[in-house]
């Protein structure tokens, strides 16, 4: 079941073989972590993409105040990294956390590459995965500069509702840059 869904989420990004998708699928591995866990903390690099099967993760930096600040999560069917240590191999600037319990498939920066080498199709599929990263950053820094904190959480509500029933406040606050308390305010508006 795991792996359908692995399987499914790359279909819907690409055209490929079976025989390649099961290459593909054969370098993922399943892996279980608990609420709370720290997949990658700031300073390490990131060896991994981790796709989510069930559960929920968090990437997160540490701002200048010494506050959360979310940069993305990732719900069922969705990849995970922290993209920019993951392509140049430098220590990370942010954290991947587990949100609620899950379970993922990881694979390895190395066994991610190579597929790329042996499996063209597995660059388009790539390629694809980056275009959307570039999209989802870049709207959400255009939200930040363009949006009070009403329009951010009406929007965050009209595109991924998920995030504010399924997390505590404090996350969804730091997702959309306000403090838990104007969120406290916006939901007894809303």
């Amino acid at each position: 079941m795991i792996y359908e869904q692995l399987s499914n989420s790359i279909r819907k990004s690409i055209t490929i073989s079976d025989e390649d998708l099961e290459t593909i699928l054969s370098y993922f591995k399943l892996i279980k972590k608990e609420k709370n866990e720290i997949l990658l903390a700031q300073g390490q690099i990131s060896q991994e993409t981790f796709f989510v099967a069930k559960g929920c993760l968090r990437i997160f930096f540490i701002n200048e105040e010494g506050k959360d600040a979310t940069r993305y999560i990732a719900f069922e069917n969705q990849f995970a990294t922290a993209l920019v240590s993951f392509i140049t191999k430098m220590p990370a600037a942010e954290n991947i956390q587990v949100v609620e319990k899950s379970e993922l498939l990881t694979i390895s920066h190395e066994d991610f590459n190579h597929l790329m080498k042996i499996i063209p199709e597995w660059r388009t599929f790539y390629s694809n995965y980056l275009e959307k990263a570039y999209v989802n950053n870049a709207n959400r820094l255009m939200s930040f500069t363009t949006m009070d904190a009403l329009e951010r959480y009406n929007q965050l509500l009209k595109i991924n509702p998920a995030i504010v029933k399924r997390l505590p406040n404090k996350i969804v606050a730091s997702y959309i840059n306000i403090s838990q308390e104007t969120l406290s305010r916006l939901k007894s508006k809303v």
